[in-house]
C-alpha cells in the first residue's frame, strides 16, 4: 500500500501536533504518524504548561497561530503567574492541566483541521533519494510506504528509548509504550550525527493514601489569566497543589540505595539535565542540605493520580517507596508506578539551518527532543517553526526565521543550531539577552502580524490584535494628555504611600511611580475611570500592557537600540564567502568551529563558542575587502 502527501510528521507529541497543524493550515497535505491516537500530545512528565521562560514561549506559539495556549486554557486546573514580585520581563505564566482532557482537546483540533490526516503506525525507515539527497518519504512497521516531499521528525524520547529502574532495564519511549527501533540508524547512515541523552520522571502517587492535612496547601491565582490571546475560557474547577519536604531519614534511605542507582553504578552513560536533577543527584550535589522541597500536583479532575515534583528518580522501586514513607504525609503512601530514567537518541542540531531543515538531507526537518531539548514548550515552539518552514519550502516561499530580539523561540533555535547541546537544553529568561523586549504580555505585538503575512494567523486573530493595539495606544495617549491637579490628588497619594505633588502634572508622570498604577489611580480620578470603562474587550489585558509600556519605556527603548545595533551584524551575510580552514588570521578553534557550523551571518558567527571578538574583527576586515 502507498500513501501520498506533501508533508509527513513522525510523532504526535507537542512538537508533532504543532508542526502538523501549522503545515496543514498553510495548505500542505499533511500526514501525522503516531503509535497511539489515544496518546496524542501526551504529557509524559508533569501535566503542566508554562513556567519561567516557557510561559513566554507558549504565548509566542499562540500569537503565531499555534494551539498549545488555547488547549492549556481549556484544560487548566490551576493557573499561576510566576515572578510577580519582579519586573514584567520576568513574569511567566504557568498552568497545571488535566492530562486526559489535554489529549482530547488536541485530538479534537487535529481531527478537524483541513488537509491534516492521522495514520496510526510506527516508522521503521526514512526514504531518501541517494542522487539528489532529498527525502522522499518513510516506510512503516505495517510495511506501508508513505511518500512526501518533506518529513518532520518529532519522535521525542522514543528513538532507541531505554528505561532504567534500579538495575532493571526496559526498552520503551515511555512507561508501557514501545521504543522506536531502526529509525535512528536509517537516518544516521546518511551522515547525520547522533548521540544519547537522559531524562527522568518521578513516582506517581495514589491521592487516597496521602495525608493532605500534614501538607502545606499551594492555591493558584484568584484571577486566572489566559495563555491564548483569543477569547478561550478557563471553565474547569481550580485545584490546589501541595508542598512537603524530605528529611534526614529519607536521605539516609536514598543514600543506602545509591549503589543500585543507574546514575552512579555506570549503567547510564548519557548526560541528564542539570537544572532538573533527580533526587539522588540532589543528595550528592547538595550533601549539606537536610531537606528538599517537594510539590504534589494533581493529574486531573477525575483521577486520584498525583505527580511528585522534585522526586525524579531511577532508584530501585523498594528504595523509592520506603524513602517516601519516611515523609510524614506519605507514611501510608501507595504508588501507581515508580519514577524512572530514560535514555534516548538525539541528533546534533548544529547540522540544521535556522528553519530546522537538515543541512545533510533536503526536505528533512527535526523538532523537539530529537534536537537535544527538553520540555513540552520548547518542543512545541520548534514544531511550529518546522511545520511553517516545510510548508513554505514546498510553496517556494522565503523561509520563516525568528531573530533573537523577536522571540524566545528565536533564541532557542539560534542557540541550538549555533552552539549545539551537550546536555538537554531548557529555556531560561537568562538565555535571552533582550528579555525586556520578549515579555509574555507582548508576544502578540511581536509576532501576530508576521504570522498573518505568511497566512498562518487568521484574519480574525489579526483584527483581534489590531483592536487591542488601538486601545493600548488610546490608553497611553489619554495618560499623556490628561492633567492632574495637585489639590485633587494629594490626599489619595498620601493614602497610597506616594509623595504629594507640589504642582499639577500629566497623569503619565504619576503612573511611572512604583507605588501607583492605572487601576489604582482610576479609583481616585473619575475621568480615568470613565475612559477605562469605554474599552470594549479585554480591559485588564489592555490596561496592563499600556502600564508596562509607560513604566518601562526607558528600558524598552535602550534595549531596542542595542538590539538594532546587533541587527546590523545579522544583515552581513557570510555563508559561502570564506574558506575558513585557510584563514590563518583566525584562531585555530575559530577555524574549526566556523567550518563546522558555516554560519549564515556575522552575528551568528559571533555567538559560536570559541569564536572571539578578534576573530569577528578579522572577518569584518575581510568583508570590507
Amino acid at each position: 500500500m502507498e500513501l501520498n502527501y506533501d508533508i509527513i510528521v513522525i510523532g504526535a507529541g507537542h512538537a508533532g501536533c504543532e508542526a502538523a497543524a501549522a503545515s496543514a493550515k498553510l495548505g500542505a497535505k499533511t500526514c501525522l504518524i503516531t503509535m497511539d491516537m489515544n496518546k496524542i500530545a501526551q504529557m509524559s512528565c508533569n501535566p503542566a504548561i508554562g513556567g519561567i521562560a516557557k510561559g513566554q514561549i507558549v504565548r509566542e506559539i499562540d500569537a503565531l497561530g499555534g494551539h498549545t495556549g488555547e488547549v492549556t486554557d481549556r484544560t487548566a486546573i490551576q493557573f499561576r503567574m510566576l515572578n510577580r514580585s519582579k519586573g514584567p520581563a520576568m513574569w511567566s505564566p504557568r498552568a497545571q492541566c488535566d492530562r486526559s482532557k489535554f489529549i482530547s482537546e488536541w485530538r479534537k483540533i487535529l481531527e478537524n483541521t483541513e488537509n491534516l490526516y492521522i495514520w496510526q503506525d510506527q516508522v521503521r525507515e526514512l526514504l531518501v533519494d541517494e542522487n539528489t539527497k532529498r527525502v522522499t518519504g518513510v516506510k512503516t512497521y505495517m510495511d506501508v510506504t508513505i511518500n512526501a516531499s518533506c518529513v518532520i521528525l518529532t519522535a521525542g524520547t522514543f528513538l532507541n528509548g531505554l528505561m532504567h529502574i534500579g538495575k532493571t532495564q526496559l526498552e520503551g519511549g515511555r512507561c508501557a509504550e514501545p521504543a522506536s527501533k531502526e529509525l535512528t540508524e536509517s537516518i544516521a547512515k546518511h551522515g547525520i550525527k547522533y548521540g544519547r541523552m537522559k531524562t527522568g520522571t518521578p513516582v506517581r502517587i495514589d491521592g487516597r493514601t496521602v495525608h493532605f492535612e500534614d501538607m502545606e496547601e499551594q492555591p493558584g491565582d484568584v484571577v486566572c489569566q489566559n495563555f491564548s490571546y483569543t477569547n478561550t475560557t478557563q471553565s474547569l474547577p481550580q485545584l490546589p497543589c501541595w508542598i512537603t519536604y524530605t528529611n534526614p531519614e529519607v536521605h539516609k534511605r536514598l543514600k543506602d540505595g545509591l549503589a543500585d542507582s543507574p546514575l552512579y553504578n555506570g549503567q547510564i552513560q548519557s548526560i541528564g539535565p542539570r537544572y532538573c536533577p533527580s533526587i539522588e543527584t540532589k543528595l550528592v550535589t547538595f550533601a549539606d542540605k537536610e531537606q528538599h522541597q517537594l510539590f504534589l500536583e494533581p493529574e486531573g479532575l477525575g483521577t486520584q493520580e498525583y505527580y511528585l515534583n522534585g522526586f525524579s528518580s531511577s532508584l530501585p522501586i523498594d528504595v523509592q517507596i520506603e524513602a517516601l514513607r519516611k515523609i510524614h504525609c506519605f507514611r501510608d503512601v501507595e504508588v501507581y508506578r515508580p519514577g524512572y530514567a530514560i535514555e534516548y537518541d538525539f541528533f546534533d542540531p548544529t547540522q540544521l539551518y535556522h528553519t530546522l531543515e537538515s543541512k545533510v538531507i533536503d526536505g528533512l526537518y527535526f523538532a523537539g527532543q530529537v534536537n537535544g531539548t527538553t520540555g513540552y514548550e520548547e518542543a512545541a515552539g520548534q514544531g511550529l517553526i518546522a511545520g511553517i518552514n516545510a510548508a513554505l519550502n514546498l510553496q517556494g516561499k522565503e523561509p520563516f526565521i525568528l531573530r533573537r530580539d523577536e522571540a524566545y523561540i528565536g533564541v532557542l533555535i539560534d542557540d541550538l543550531v549555533t552552539k549545539g547541546v551537550d546536555e538537554p537544553y531548557r529555556m531560561f529568561t537568562s538565555r535571552a539577552e533582550y528579555r525586556v523586549l520578549l515579555r509574555q504580555d507582548d508576544a502578540d505585538a511581536r509576532l501576530t502580524e508576521r504570522s498573518y503575512q505568511i497566512g498562518l494567523a487568521t484574519k480574525q486573530r489579526y483584527q483581534h490584535w489590531i483592536e487591542k493595539k488601538t486601545w493600548i495606544n488610546k490608553t497611553i495617549e489619554f495618560c499623556k494628555d490628561f492633567s492632574v491637579k495637585a489639590t485633587l490628588i494629594n490626599d489619595a497619594l498620601e493614602t497610597l504611600g506616594s509623595a504629594p505633588l507640589s504642582k499639577g502634572c500629566k497623569l503619565i508622570e504619576l503612573i511611572t511611580r512604583p507605588q501607583l498604577g492605572i487601576l489604582t489611580l482610576a479609583k481616585h480620578i473619575k475621568a480615568l475611570e470613565q475612559f477605562l470603562n469605554t474599552i470594549p474587550n479585554r480591559r485588564e489585558e489592555i490596561i496592563e500592557a499600556a502600564e508596562i509600556l509607560i513604566k518601562y519605556s526607558g528600558y524598552i527603548k535602550r534595549e531596542r537600540e542595542i538590539a538594532d545595533k546587533m541587527t546590523r551584524l545579522e544583515n552581513i551575510k557570510i555563508k559561502g564567502k570564506f574558506d575558513y580552514k585557510n584563514l590563518n588570521s583566525l584562531s585555530t578553534e575559530a577555524r574549526q568551529k566556523l567550518t563546522k557550523i558555516d554560519p549564515e551571518t556575522l552575528a551568528q558567527a559571533s555567538r559560536i563558542p570559541g569564536v572571539s571578538p578578534s576573530d569577528i574583527n578579522v572577518l569584518l576586515v575581510l568583508m570590507g575587502r
